[in-house]
């Protein structure tokens, strides 16, 4: 086990408001994280510093004992799977599936002047295989329904065998079937011992995947709270977080949170 995130008093201003303040925390290799909290509390943010896309303003981010500001973030970023629609929209329409995937490698959205070997085609199908998208990898990008758009977002994540793996909202806007199956094959893969370090956000404690170790709830900016997930997702901190009064259930290895009246 290692430290793949160590955050410490990190701060992300942006014309002049903090978006994140004073952010500790710490993620080791074996863990898989979800990270909740209303619109605007920060998450996205925490999740492209993790990332080592954005900066922190100030305060220290290290990721795969490498700090931001020290070091080459175009290397670091080959080492890091990392799924989001802002990301997806850059992928060509026209681009395969396969091509989709296989520029992982490379870190970037797009074939142009880079090299791939049979290996890296290899591992791309298997991927698109393990994905459930093996049928589609000839088909273009743009031809895909949103469920499909996911899971090639996540396969694309997968492909470089990274040492973090980072979720934007992977099941967002997804019918009831599509949301279903990705949130299964999640929580299959997150409970694999091959699996990296996870970290996923989302708004609906509904879309939390079976097999996630803990919990981080931003309010704010900052962190209201945060450890194992049975302990940190309890019905008083998500309505304190949220400023409305909930229940959270736990059945079945998946959360639920209703209003209490």
């Amino acid at each position: 086990m290692s430290r793949v995130i160590d955050l410490n008093n990190v701060t992300v201003v942006r014309e002049g408001r903090a978006i994140l303040n004073n952010v500790d925390w710490q993620v080791e290799s074996n863990q898989r994280w979800v990270i909740i909290g209303a619109n605007g509390a920060g998450k996205t943010t925490l999740l492209r510093v993790a990332a080592a896309q954005i900066h922190p303003s100030s305060g220290q981010a290290t990721i795969l004992n490498e700090r931001l500001g020290e070091i080459n973030v175009f290397e670091l970023r080959t080492r890091i799977g990392f799924a989001s629609s802002a990301l997806a929209s850059h992928i060509p329409n026209s681009e395969s599936v396969l091509d989709a995937v296989m520029t992982a490698a490379y870190a970037v959205t797009g074939r142009w002047n880079e090299r791939y070997e049979d290996i890296d085609e290899r591992r791309a199908r298997r991927v698109l295989n393990e994905w459930k998208l093996g049928e589609y990898a000839e088909r273009a990008f743009g031809t895909l329904s949103d469920g499909e758009r996911k899971r090639t977002q996540i396969a694309r994540a997968v492909m470089p065998d990274p040492e973090l793996l980072l979720l934007d909202e992977p099941v967002a806007s997804l019918d009831l079937a599509a949301r279903e199956q990705t949130i299964s094959m999640i929580g299959a893969y997150a409970q694999s011992p091959y699996a990296p370090a996870i970290i996923m956000v989302t708004h609906h404690l509904e879309e939390i995947p079976a097999g996630f170790t803990h919990a981080l709830i931003l309010q704010d900016g900052q962190v209201f709270a945060a450890g194992e997930i049975a302990s940190t997702l309890t019905s008083e901190k998500i309505s304190e977080a949220f400023g409305f009064e909930l229940i959270v259930t736990h059945e079945g290895g998946r959360y639920r949170a209703r209003a209490a009246h």
